[in-house]
């Protein structure tokens, strides 16, 4: 299966493509995970936005952050896959077209994330290490992660 990445800021983002993956988000991360959180965040206005378009549908998706707009250095986060396409290797695509922005366009060494805790496997074979204890988010378990780029 083939997926797309495009990265985009906010303004560059189209009508279509903004209600995806709002859509996309808020079925994962509110409905099917059952956790009532304020999902627009007034963070994407500053962020990268990843889509991972499959058939002409947002399907995955990530947002990058620069440095000091989430954490001191830059981020990745809300990562996501529609349900359906778990296992097709499509969250490990998003994550490795986010790290290459990060290396190439922001050029920064240090990538962080907060992770949910049994999402840590995936993340470290993607190069990131924990750093500090697991932390409740949301009412989910998280850990702090970096990936040290160059």
């Amino acid at each position: 299966m083939e997926l797309e990445v495009r990265i985009k800021t906010f303004e560059k983002l189209s009508l279509e493509e903004l209600y995806e993956l709002l859509q996309l988000r808020s079925e994962v991360f509110v409905v099917e995970q059952n956790c009532i959180y304020q999902d627009i965040d007034g963070k994407d206005k500053k962020a990268y936005h990843a889509l991972g378009i499959h058939k002409n549908e947002v399907v995955a998706y990530a947002r990058i952050f620069s440095g000091g707009d989430y954490f001191e250095n830059p981020a990745i986060g809300r990562v996501v896959v529609s349900n359906s396409l778990r296992k097709s290797g499509f969250g490990k695509v998003v994550v490795e077209h986010c790290i290459k922005y990060v290396d190439e366009v922001l050029k920064a060494p240090i990538i962080e994330l907060s992770a949910q805790t049994y999402l840590k496997r995936f993340y470290k074979e993607l190069g990131f290490i924990t750093v500090g204890e697991e932390y409740m988010e949301d009412g989910i378990p998280h850990i702090k992660m970096q990936r040290t780029s160059f």
